[in-house]
């Protein structure tokens, strides 16, 4: 077969018949047949992730594309501004007010790519586009609580080293109380016994008195010169009573977070752009779909176009990656099925809060180089840029929201009033955090037009509805995946629809 019809038709067979192993579903690249699609015409519906990666493969294997977004730009939620860039919502305007230098930007849709994002990184690898790593845990940021520990923020390494050393010496005292002597052999309890003093720090009595993990006392971090003291561990009752192990102590445990993660150098949208150079003459922006029918075995799409007039544009298939809460709302010839699965997605309320700082305040006043602070006021996270260290200026993310009802207070807030009102909330985590900052911008992304949410509540049955093909429509996007709100979903689901039309075309 290989000499036949190349390589990579002897992938398909052996991925067919079972003999690629498991790793098979998490290819990082899509291997349609050259020329599978000729002579077949599809529509993509919006130019985020999702359409331009199944446009860029499509048309790589043939298929006459034609892509309609919205808006005047591709991306979708993928969405990096800089000085000069205007925002809208609803309405609103907002003048991006960065200075010009290449390290100043916010990232305002995704901001991270784990490592395990195969497909992403894989697009990166192709495209040549350069990587730097993303900072997400970093044991200097701040844990704050407005109830306990007198409201003050405390550095994330004292919340860790000691939560972990009191959890060490219960399951020591545990042990040593013959709690588990139905479970552990007399040489298991020596071992659990050894590794319990070494992860927690405990002393010889299985004790936890405070650990140098955390620090020492006085201004310096580390000891210095000559052996320092130890600094005074945190109050059990008071960490048991703050929200800090609800979730936000082992976040970087959760598989989408852990480290390694990466960001592209410059912005998140060198991804977009990659692809837009490559499809960008099959997009047609300002393009607002009004109807989306089936036609005989095909499709036809009614769409109004900038000058206001309405067009028309059949095809055989249709991949439609419009965001649910938008695209419930467009008059279609869906299934039933199809219907209630849209209706039922929620998007989540998400919002971010960026500004610009005069001077790197968190680097000089408390040694943070990139990483999250925590905090239970509604901004959330503050995150510190994991680039341009030690540079005049940088820009942080001075709030970070996708919980309902905080999502919804900063959603309908006028954009002056969220910089405001981040600005005292950030002010717990850094005093004098408003007068060290230029200016700000914010995306309430509830109120951004063809959008509607930042990114759907996992919902697997609707999930599961919208993978199934509906007559000539299919759907991508993030939503119908197991990673909303990840680009890697949208990439993945992207693949799946290409494939699934190119095995119907070609099956005709």
């Amino acid at each position: 077969m290989g000499v036949a019809a190349g390589s990579a038709a002897v992938y398909r067979t052996m991925d067919a018949l079972g003999m690629l192993g498991p790793g098979a579903a998490h290819a990082t690249t899509l291997d349609l047949p050259p020329g599978s699609g000729r002579g077949g015409r599809i529509v993509i519906l919006g130019a985020g992730i999702s359409g331009l990666a199944a446009a860029w493969e499509m048309s790589m294997a043939g298929w006459h594309c034609t892509v309609l977004e919205a808006s005047g730009r591709p991306g979708g939620r993928s969405l990096t501004v800089r000085g000069g860039d205007v925002l809208t919502e609803r309405g609103m305007r907002q003048d991006v007010c960065f200075d010009r230098e290449e390290h100043l930007y916010a990232n305002l849709g995704p901001a991270r790519i784990p490592y395990h994002h195969r497909t992403v990184l894989g697009y990166c690898k192709a495209f040549g586009i350069d990587l730097e790593v993303f900072t997400n845990d970093n044991r200097a940021a701040f844990f704050h609580n407005r109830e306990r520990f007198g409201g003050r923020p405390i550095a994330a390494r004292r919340v860790l080293t000691d939560m972990r050393g009191y959890v060490a010496e219960l399951l020591a005292k545990a042990v040593d109380q013959g709690a588990l002597d139905a479970e552990l052999t007399a040489d298991d309890k020596e071992r659990v016994r050894a590794m319990l003093k070494s992860f927690g720090g405990l002393d010889d009595n299985s004790g936890y008195a405070g650990s140098n993990r955390a620090g020492y006392r006085g201004t310096e971090i580390h000891a210095g010169m000559a052996a320092g003291e130890v600094g005074e561990k945190l109050d059990f009752g008071e960490l048991l009573s703050a929200d800090f192990w609800n979730y936000k102590l082992h976040f970087s445990h959760f598989l989408n977070q852990n480290p390694t993660l990466f960001q592209p150098v410059g912005g998140m949208d060198a991804i977009v752009r990659a692809f837009a150079e490559r499809v960008g003459d099959l997009v047609r922006y300002d393009c607002i779909v009004e109807q989306i029918r089936r036609k005989d075995n095909g499709a036809r799409i009614v769409y109004r176009g900038p000058d206001s007039a309405e067009r028309t544009v059949e095809a055989d298939y249709v991949i439609c990656t419009i965001p649910a809460p938008v695209l419930k709302d467009i008059p279609n010839d869906f299934s039933p099925e199809t219907r209630s699965a849209l209706e039922s997605l929620d998007f989540v309320e998400a919002v971010k809060v960026a500004f610009q700082a005069k001077r790197r305040f968190w680097e000089e006043d408390a040694a943070i180089y990139g990483g999250i602070s925590w905090t239970d006021n509604d901004i959330t996270q503050v995150w510190y840029p994991s680039n341009g260290y030690h540079r005049p200026k940088g820009v942080l993310v001075g709030a970070y929201i996708w919980s309902r009802e905080p999502g919804r207070r900063y959603t309908a807030m006028p954009a002056p009033e969220r910089l405001k009102a981040a600005l005292g909330e950030g002010e717990a985590l850094h005093p004098g955090y408003a007068g060290e900052m230029d200016c700000g911008i914010s995306r309430a992304w509830l109120n951004v037009p063809f959008q509607k949410g930042g990114w759907p509540r996992r919902n697997p049955d609707a999930a599961a509805v919208l993978r199934r093909s509906d007559g000539p429509f299919h759907f991508a996007g993030d939503q119908v995946t197991a990673l909303p709100g990840w680009q890697e979903g949208a990439l993945l689901a992207a693949h799946a629809a290409a494939q699934s039309i190119n095995r119907q075309f070609t099956g005709r």
